[in-house]
């Protein structure tokens, strides 16, 4: 099942007789595909709105949110990257200046995707990957027009495991001539590819920072060693259990640091130890759906998901409630939540496909130093080359004399350290976010 339609934004210009009013109505389309029996995945498309080019003659993005279980098309559409924010209003830095945006809600079970039994909850990134497939297929099939276009897919968090999963099939589904697209290339922002890369990472980061002292910093690594160890025994589940258990002991030793801004303490955790929802039973899931799922579906983004955004689309069944099911999604990955995905990273590199990796500078949940320490552990054959690069600034334009990332790259691999950006980049330095996505698509120089 499929719509259109036109979200009408108000732009207020200024002119020498005062304000004039100029409306911008860019092309939408939404719907669902059946993925698997019982289980039915949300899309939502955005036309590109470039005052001098047509959708055409600009790339395809697909983003794909974290969790697993937070919504794309909600919060990276509202929060981050799309035309409207949360109230409604334009955003100035929005990603469809320079490409058509193609949220999607996955896992399904996520934001307005559902399932009508309980089995049909993805368990692990291959099924994550299989499903995504099956909605790709049947959107260029449907959509020709976007067959030629080059596509990217662009992700947060554990959204950048998924999204190096999802490549990898849609590489092999192109090879094979099940797919017709151009796959331009995939880009792995602040992701969970390496969790406990992260893990290991975070006491001496905040240690580095002054945000531990030494005795926080030996609790800090004690729970993250007990981490490794369950790891290593291959009990995934245990190991994702005594994750949240080290995020509490970072709590209890920093005054509640966010950990998606270390310059900021809004941990909810801190507020109300006990406010788990309910569907999880296992009190560490319980803790990590609270600070990572269900912070994403705050109040004033659920009620205008399930108020008039659920009214403009028409097409939600009555009984799917956005977010509803998250708690269901989070809890069915559990076992491949910490589970790394280097060697698929690997193998896209191999197939010669365009990876990105970028970072903020401020995050904490997947520190920088993290991200550093699995791409170091690439069997990629040109990772010295690129690691002898010496890394170039980047100022969001000429004019600017503020350093606001730097860059290296080399062949089909290329890393950007955004600063002043914590977890969410988009949100934090949306110029910079943007000028980042011209430079990937090949719309700047790099």
């Amino acid at each position: 099942m499929e719509l259109t339609g036109k979200f009408l934004l108000l732009v207020l210009l200024s002119s020498a007789s005062g304000l004039a009013i100029k409306i911008r109505e860019p092309e939408e389309a939404w719907g669902y595909v059946a993925v698997r029996s019982n289980a039915y995945m949300f899309w939502w498309l955005y036309h590109a709105d470039h005052p001098t080019k047509a959708y055409t003659e600009l790339p395809l993005v697909m983003w794909l949110q974290g969790g697993p279980g937070a919504s794309g098309c909600g919060f990276g559409n509202f929060e981050e990257i799309g035309p409207l924010d949360t109230d409604l209003k334009p955003r100035n830095t929005t990603w469809l200046q320079a490409a058509s945006l193609l949220f999607v809600d996955n896992p399904v079970g996520t934001g307005f995707s559902y399932t009508t039994d309980s089995s049909a909850f993805a368990k692990d990134v291959d099924t994550v990957a299989a499903d995504m497939i099956v909605l790709l297929k049947e959107f260029f099939n449907s959509k020709p027009q976007f067959q030629e276009i080059p596509f990217y897919i662009f992700s947060e968090s554990y959204g950048g495991k998924m999204a190096a999963s999802i490549s990898l099939a849609l590489y092999k589904a192109i090879q094979t001539g099940s797919i017709k697209c151009n796959f331009g290339g995939t880009a792995l922002g602040d992701s969970w590819i390496s969790p406990i890369d992260s893990v290991l990472t975070w006491g001496p980061y905040l240690y580095s920072i002054s945000l531990l002292d030494e005795g926080g910093l030996a609790e800090v690594q004690k729970s993250a060693n007990e981490v490794l160890g369950a790891m290593k025994q291959g009990q995934y589940v245990r190991a994702t259990e005594l994750w949240s258990e080290a995020e509490d002991v970072i709590e209890d030793n920093t005054d509640g640091v966010s950990f998606y801004n270390i310059l900021t303490k809004d941990s909810p955790m801190k507020e109300n130890p006990y406010l788990i929802n309910q569907k999880l039973k296992n009190l560490s899931l319980g803790k990590l759906y609270h600070r990572h799922v269900l912070a994403m579906q705050r109040t004033n983004l659920g009620e205008l998901m399930n108020g008039p955004i659920r009214q403009k689309l028409k097409i939600i069944p009555k009984n799917v409630v956005w977010g509803g099911q998250a708690a269901d999604v989070f809890s069915s990955m559990a076992g491949d939540f910490m589970k790394p995905v280097i060697d698929t990273v690997d193998e896209l590199l191999a197939a010669n496909v365009n990876v990105t990796v970028y970072n903020g500078q401020l995050d904490l949940i997947v520190d920088t130093v993290g991200q550093e320490k699995w791409v170091k552990q690439l069997k990629w054959p040109n990772l010295n080359l690129f690691e002898k690069q010496k890394w170039t600034a980047l100022h969001v334009c000429p004019k600017s004399t503020e350093t606001a990332a730097f860059y290296k790259s080399y062949e089909n691999f290329s890393f950007y350290w955004i600063l002043k950006a914590g977890h969410m980049v988009p949100s934090d330095q949306g110029e910079m976010s943007l000028k980042m996505l011209r430079r990937i698509t090949n719309q700047e120089k790099r």
